[in-house]
């Protein structure tokens, strides 16, 4: 796994995605976030119904602390997600990581060019990381914060809808391809 500073000789552009200007995969990726958090929440909800997270039994200050705690969780969410990419953009070879948020979407990008394997990887890491360390809390938490983990954790699968999309999209290219991801977007180089 390996990121390249400058773009390889004898590479050319073939594909191109800006998920803020190209409508259709931003409805996919949308739609397929929307879809994954039906799939987890409701079959989920005849396991501990989501009831649970709304519950005043044990007293109205305990739910006030789950609600603030939940909205805190996710705001941090977010952030620790995009470390994550960041952190695996180092660790194949990046210098400098690039952080923002642009209207929907919060991203960590570089100047760099990733081959196939190293941006799989940098997609997959927080969905694999968080969704581990996710489950290994949900394991232990009281049954009145299993809603506020497992919401984080559909947050995490659902929200990495995008870097699932890519991830099935550039799994199907050409293998020598090298990814130029500059936030919400990404331009695919292969030889000619």
């Amino acid at each position: 796994m390996k990121a390249y500073s400058a773009l390889p000789e004898r590479y050319e552009e073939i594909f191109s995605l800006d998920l803020k200007k190209n409508k259709k995969a931003n409805i996919t990726v949308n739609l397929l976030a929307i879809v994954i958090s039906i799939l987890m929440i409701v079959p989920m909800h005849f396991y501990i119904p989501i009831t649970e997270l709304f519950s005043y039994e044990q007293g109205e200050s305990l739910f006030l602390i789950r609600f603030f705690a939940l909205l805190i969780l996710s705001v941090l969410y977010i952030v620790l997600h995009e470390m994550v990419h960041g952190i695996a953009m180092k660790i194949c070879g990046t210098k400098k990581v690039k952080y923002g948020f642009v209207g929907q979407y919060a991203f960590a990008g570089s100047e760099d060019y990733y081959n196939k394997k190293a941006y799989i990887f940098i997609a997959l890491s927080p969905i694999v990381l968080w969704g581990i360390v996710l489950l290994i809390v949900q394991l232990f938490v009281p049954t009145e914060w299993f809603w506020v983990v497992f919401l984080i954790q559909a947050f995490n699968i659902s929200g990495a809808a995008g870097d699932l999309y890519v991830t099935v999209l550039f799994s199907r290219m050409p293998k020598d391809i090298l990814i130029y991801d500059y936030g919400v977007g990404m331009k695919v180089f292969s030889k000619e």
